[in-house]
This record gives C-alpha cells, sequence and structure tokens, in this order.
C-alpha cells in the first residue's frame, strides 16, 4: 500500500469493520483515513469540528451611501463653481467605486464569490492583492476611547461585534482555526491567479495558521516575514518583540522587489580609495591572522567620495529579507538599528487600538500590485490598507463586522480624498454598502452539523430564548398570535429585532404593515442596531399611516442579571436630529441646529458606590457624558462633559438631492442577472464636516451649492461618537421660498 498515493481496494474484513463502527456511530480509527481518500498529505492539522464545507449563501449588496466629491473642511466654495473644479485640483476618476461593505466577512465573501459582482470584480482584473489582520487573541478587547473635550472615556464594544466574536469565533483555538479556514478558502477563490496573500498574526496563532494556509494555498511560495514591532511583556520568558506576517504567491504572481540600498551609515563612513575605485573592508579571521576583504562599489577613482556613495546606493540596490525592522523608511530595512516600531505619523493615527502604520502596508502593496489594481483588505479596522492603496493609485474593496470600524475608514478616506484633490492628484469615489438580508441560523449560532430538525429545534429554542431575555429586562409581558410582535407594554406593541444583525428597513416596514393589518395603533422596535441608512423618516412614514412608531436601542446591560433584576436596564430612543435651510435664490445650505441622544453605558449611581479614593469614572448616562471623581477623603463631584448638544455629533453630511438616485441591487436568478429597485435612495455624500484626533471643530452650517428651481429632498445624516448614524429628510422650494 502506497499511503498518500493511490489506495489499495478495501479488504472484506475492512469492510466488515468500518461497517461496524458505523453501525455503532463510533469514529473511524485513524487508518482508514489514509484507506478511504486519495492523495490526502500525511501531516493535517485536525481540530474539533473541522469540516470542508464552504459556505455558497449569496446575498444582495445594497449601497448605502456614495461619497462622490470630498469638500475641504471650513471652505465656502462659491455657489457657481462646477461640480469638479479642475483648474489646480484632481478629478474623480471614472469606472471602477471604491467598495467598503458593513457586514459578516464570511456572507460578503460568499456573496462576492458567487454573486453578480464577481464580474465587475473579474472585467477589472481581479483581486490582486488581499492583506488581513484578523483579531488573534481570544480575549481580544474591542473597546476604544472617545475624546470629549479634554477628557476621553472609553466607548465599549458594540453588542453585535462582540456576540459575533466571542459566540461564533471567539471560543478558543478550534473555534478561531474554523472561523479561519472557512474565510480563507473564500478568499483563495477570490484571488486572481497573479495574486498574493498577507495575513498578519501573532505568537498565538501563527504557527497553527500556517498549516491551515498550506493545506488551503497547496504550491503556492510561502514567506515568513517578521515584522520587529516593539517589546510586548517582560518576565522569566524571552519578551515578545515581533508579530508574523505569513506570505503566500503563485509562481506568475506579481512581486516588485522591495529594494534597501547598499550601504550602511557606518560603510559608508569608511569607504576607501584605490587605482581600482572606492571600497570598504570586512574583517575575517583566517589562519595566518586577520585578513581584510575589500568590496567594491564602484569602479571609478576619480568619482569624489559622496559621489562613490551616491553611485553604490542608485546602482546597487538588493532584495530586502523577510526580517522587517521597525524604522519609518521603507527603503532602508537593513539599517534599522536600534529596532524600534515602524514609526505612525501624527497625521494617521486615528486611535484605533489594533492600527497598523501606513508604512508597513506601503511596502506590501508595492511589492504585490501595480497601479490600477484590486487590493481587498476583509478585517479594514480604522482602513489603513484603503488609505494606503488610495494614495498609490490602487483600487479596493473592503469589509468589516464593526460599524464604528466603518465610520472609522470612512472618515480617513474622505480625508485622503481631500489630500489628493488639493495636492491636484486624481481620487476615486467610494460607496458604502452592507447585505439586504441575512442568514438567521449564522448569527442565531445554530449548530450547522446538526441534522434538520435538530437544527430547526435549536433555531427556536435559542430565539425564544432571546425574546425572553430582551422582554424581562424592557419589563414587558408577552404575547402570542401576531407575525412581528413578542411583547406588550403599557399599551405599546414591542417587536425585537433579531440577534447579532441590525434591523432593517424590511423589518420594520412589515411591523407596519401588522399594525395597520390589525388596527394598532402604538408599537416599539428594539434592536442592538440598525441598518444604516434605515432612518429616511421611517418614523415618518409610519405616523402618516396612523401608527405612532418607537424605535428603540437595546443596551449590553440585558446581559447583567443583576441590572436586569433591579430594574436599572434603559432602553433609549435613536437620535433625533433638527436642520435649518437656507435658501438664497437658487443656492441651498443646511444649518444643522440641534441633535439629541438617550444613550447609557454604565450609571452614575454605580460609578459612585464603586468608585476607590482618588479616582474617576467615566458614565453615559440618559444622554449625558460624566465624569464622576472620588477625592482622596471620599467626596464625590460630577462633571458634566458633554455641554451641548454638538459635543455627541462626530461627523454630518448633506445630500443636495436625495431621490435623484434609486438604490439597485442586482439579483442573480439561474443565469441571469436581474436588477431591482429596492424602493430607498442612495445617500449621495456632496458635502460633509467630521472632527478628526487634531482638529476637533465641526462646522454647523453646509456651503451653498447652486440648484436647479423647484421642489426636491434633501437627506443630513448625522453620525454620533458612537458611531451610531441618523438620517432626516426635508422637502425645500428651490427659488421659491422652504
Amino acid at each position: 500500500m502506497n499511503i498518500g498515493g493511490t489506495h489499495t481496494k478495501l479488504t472484506e474484513h475492512e469492510i466488515r469493520d468500518i461497517n461496524s463502527y458505523l453501525e455503532e456511530e463510533k469514529p473511524l480509527p485513524e487508518k482508514y483515513r489514509f484507506l478511504l481518500f486519495e492523495d490526502k498529505r500525511e501531516v493535517e492539522l485536525v481540530w474539533n469540528g473541522k469540516t470542508g464545507e464552504v459556505t455558497n449563501v449569496v446575498l444582495p449588496f445594497q449601497v448605502i451611501e456614495q461619497v462622490d466629491e470630498p469638500r475641504a473642511e471650513g471652505v465656502k466654495t462659491d455657489v457657481q463653481a462646477t461640480l469638479f473644479d479642475v483648474d489646480s485640483r484632481g478629478r474623480q476618476l471614472a469606472g471602477w467605486t471604491n467598495k467598503l461593505i458593513w457586514g459578516d466577512n464570511k456572507l460578503i465573501l460568499s456573496s462576492l464569490k458567487n454573486g453578480p459582482l464577481r464580474e465587475e470584480i473579474e472585467a477589472e482584473g481581479g483581486i490582486k492583492l488581499i492583506y488581513i489582520d484578523p483579531p488573534f487573541d481570544v480575549g481580544a478587547d474591542f473597546s476604544m476611547k472617545i475624546d470629549i473635550g479634554d477628557d476621553s472615556f472609553t466607548k465599549e464594544a458594540g453588542v453585535l461585534e462582540e456576540l459575533a466574536y466571542r459566540d461564533t469565533w471567539g471560543k478558543g483555538t478550534d473555534s478561531w482555526i474554523a472561523m479561519m479556514y472557512e474565510r480563507l478558502a473564500l478568499l483563495r477563490d477570490l484571488l486572481a491567479e497573479d495574486g498574493s496573500i498577507y495575513v498578519h498574526c501573532d505568537w498565538r496563532v501563527s504557527g497553527l495558521l500556517k498549516l491551515v494556509m498550506d493545506e488551503i494555498f497547496p504550491g503556492y511560495e510561502y514567506t515568513e516575514i517578521t515584522w520587529i514591532c516593539g517589546l510586548m511583556g517582560s518576565g522569566d520568558v524571552y519578551p515578545k518583540a515581533h508579530e508574523t506576517i505569513l506570505y503566500y504567491k503563485n509562481h506568475d504572481s506579481i512581486f516588485n522587489v522591495p529594494q534597501r540600498l547598499g550601504l550602511s551609515k557606518r560603510i559608508t563612513s569608511a569607504l576607501q580609495k584605490d587605482e581600482k575605485g572606492w571600497y570598504y573592508t570586512r574583517g575575517q579571521e583566517s589562519s595566518g591572522g586577520k585578513k581584510h576583504l575589500k568590496t567594491y562599489i564602484c569602479n571609478d577613482p576619480n568619482l569624489s567620495k559622496q559621489e562613490a556613495i551616491d553611485y553604490g546606493n542608485r546602482k546597487r540596490p538588493q532584495p530586502a529579507w523577510s526580517v522587517w525592522m521597525g524604522k519609518k523608511d521603507l527603503a532602508t530595512a537593513f539599517n534599522d538599528y536600534p529596532m524600534g516600531t515602524y514609526a505612525y505619523t501624527a497625521k494617521e493615527k486615528v486611535g484605533y487600538p489594533t492600527q497598523k502604520p501606513e508604512a508597513l502596508l506601503e511596502r506590501i502593496i508595492k511589492a504585490s500590485s501595480n497601479e490600477g489594481d484590486i487590493i481587498a483588505d476583509f478585517f479594514c479596522g480604522s482602513g489603513t490598507t484603503l488609505a494606503v492603496a488610495e494614495k498609490l493609485g490602487r483600487k479596493w474593496i473592503a469589509a468589516d463586522l464593526g460599524k464604528f470600524s466603518i465610520h472609522t475608514a470612512r472618515k480617513r478616506l474622505i480625508e485622503v480624498q481631500r489630500e489628493l484633490k488639493g495636492s491636484g492628484k486624481d481620487y476615486r469615489a467610494f460607496e458604502i454598502l452592507n447585505l439586504g438580508k441575512y442568514e438567521r441560523q449564522h448569527y442565531v449560532g445554530v449548530n450547522t452539523n446538526l441534522r434538520d430538525e435538530e437544527q430547526e429545534n435549536q433555531l427556536k429554542q435559542k430565539e425564544e430564548d432571546f425574546t425572553n431575555l430582551i422582554l424581562n429586562a424592557y419589563r414587558a409581558e408577552k404575547v402570542k398570535g401576531f407575525k412581528t410582535f413578542h411583547g406588550k407594554k403599557t399599551g405599546r406593541l414591542v417587536a425585537i429585532g433579531p440577534i447579532n444583525l441590525p434591523v432593517s428597513r424590511l423589518f420594520v416596514e412589515e411591523v407596519i404593515d401588522e399594525c395597520i393589518e390589525k388596527r394598532i395603533t402604538q408599537a416599539d422596535v428594539l434592536g442592538f442596531e440598525f441598518e444604516m441608512g434605515l432612518f429616511p423618516n421611517i418614523q415618518e412614514e409610519a405616523k402618516g399611516r396612523g401608527v405612532d412608531l418607537a424605535l428603540k436601542y437595546i443596551p449590553r446591560d440585558v446581559f447583567d442579571k443583576r441590572a436586569v433584576e433591579k430594574n436599572q436596564v434603559q432602553f433609549h430612543d435613536v437620535a433625533y436630529i433638527e436642520v435649518r435651510p437656507h435658501i438664497e435664490g437658487d443656492a441651498v445650505s443646511v444649518e444643522l441646529t440641534d441633535f439629541s441622544v438617550s444613550y447609557n453605558q454604565d450609571s452614575v449611581k454605580s460609578a459612585e458606590e464603586t468608585l476607590k479614593k482618588n479616582s474617576h469614572k467615566i458614565v453615559v448616562e440618559n444622554g449625558q457624558i460624566v465624569k464622576v471623581s472620588k477625592s482622596k477623603t471620599g467626596i464625590v463631584t460630577r462633571d458634566i462633559l458633554t455641554k451641548t448638544w454638538t459635543d455627541w455629533i462626530d461627523y454630518w453630511s448633506v445630500d443636495y438631492d436625495f431621490e435623484s438616485k434609486k438604490e439597485i441591487i442586482r439579483v442573480k436568478e439561474g443565469d441571469e442577472i436581474k436588477e431591482v429597485w429596492t424602493g430607498d435612495y442612495i445617500f449621495e455624500n456632496e458635502w460633509q464636516s467630521f472632527r478628526t484626533k487634531k482638529n476637533r471643530e465641526l462646522e454647523l452650517t453646509s456651503v451653498p451649492k447652486k440648484l436647479t428651481k423647484g421642489r426636491r429632498k434633501i437627506a443630513i445624516k448625522v453620525v454620533d461618537i458612537f458611531g451610531n448614524d441618523t438620517m432626516k429628510v426635508i422637502d425645500v422650494n428651490v427659488g421659491g421660498g422652504s
């Protein structure tokens, strides 16, 4: 028998043995793995629940927002200006629109691979480079620091983000490997034939991840890149000083060899000259004593020393090694002593906990792609990969599960657009998308290895447990006999959005329809998050149909039994926007006049009870951020940090003609692709003002924009400091008053 080659036929004894194991529902002995299957590698990574099955679900992508025209902050644009002022500025490139997608990357990857967007990607040459930096610490903390005036407080991770991480792929190494295996298999199928993939990890998972990638990318060339990024920890073991980047490429993949300069500073200062040219010496011990070896960098003795140095640096570049030291200048990898970290510029830091330096991504993107190629990052975080790709003239597609990540990346990319336009360079529009509908079993966490009937029972039980939990925290009684409603509280029916996914417009419309059908006039819709772009006056639409509809966020406290038992859980309303249009002739600007929220994160009372002396804690209660301090003598003081309503706003933008662009989704039916209008419109981001780490100022009135006369709808989108977005649509009459 040739193990690993073609297997021999099973003997009658072996067949009887296998049947007996199957009848007794026992696992087969390891030897049968080699007898039953051909061409199996003898070394293979096996983990609990391993399966070769990869999802093939195809969900439609919905375009929520398009960012076409970045406007400089604080500049009052002449109302007579054209859309593209190209006298000394860059302009928007036609063709491919970059894509920033919010949602679970497994469903996104599957929908990209099997859906109609695949054809658009292939028409652009396919994805040439994938870089991902997935969370590799199963105890990872996804909280973030939020600046408020001179203080900052810790914003806890979004419930959906945390549930997805902890419940889907945060239950230890087995679940993490299973998560990565399926996503890497999908990434492999999306990667162009001449494409490359870089996966960033650390000592916790690098060995296991390499075995997974060896299995998924057989025949690919492999390099393990060591990134020296500074000391991490100490004690009775060697301190960690590096992370690992696993690099896989096909034989014909793009590889623009990263170059280092041929000389170090120590050598350049010791250059000598003889009749043959300029050289430096290296000492080497030999039996006859120390021998000096000459290394010539230039064969022209008539050059000056500096000319020789310049010549050597220019003419003698050498390939960079796989050990990347920690200085900013990527071209001098061999000169990176003393070892430090790749330096962030003050400009690029956005406060994201896992943010990587742009210099690191610049090196990767330059090495494994060319201008015009598509770059992808499906754990995009704060958007470093995308920002660098945009600056280097690459196209990009990216995704992240966290809404705050998508918002952070949006601001960062708009800044890049502004920089490029301001310096006369071309830039590319980008759009924000999400998935139009979801696979509920995936999010609720049903074990797909169970039989269909058992899966259905498990799904029902999990949903029932979830519903009871929320109703108990909301202090509502359970009701039956409704399609969308789960409970009732003081005369209002209560509908609970599904766990682990945002409440969609479709869900809310179904609630409104049932209200009309059963003559219900008051209803509450509860959800952890609401779909981006859900609020083009959905409540006004309900009111117009005779329904008083309240949309409320479910707080994370619902998972705290003590808070539920003490009736301390507070559900807060979706934010409220007030604006005032200013119309002068045929020019319109918009003034933001009010914004209210009612968030809660912890409580003042709890902070006062648990604070130690000479310490403080920042909490969010009833829409106010409060700094609770306890002095050395035990005196407690409260300081409200959100002095005005504007302190809650991180970003806002305007679409001056909201219903000009319908939201069309492309649906694959058999071999045909059909375009279907969702009934919604795309928010075209024509003007925006937002806070950055360096500039905390916020403009409250947009620039005037010249519009054609007549009635139109203007949409205003506000994103608060938690990353939640709210939209308001107003009617104006251009040339005839508001």
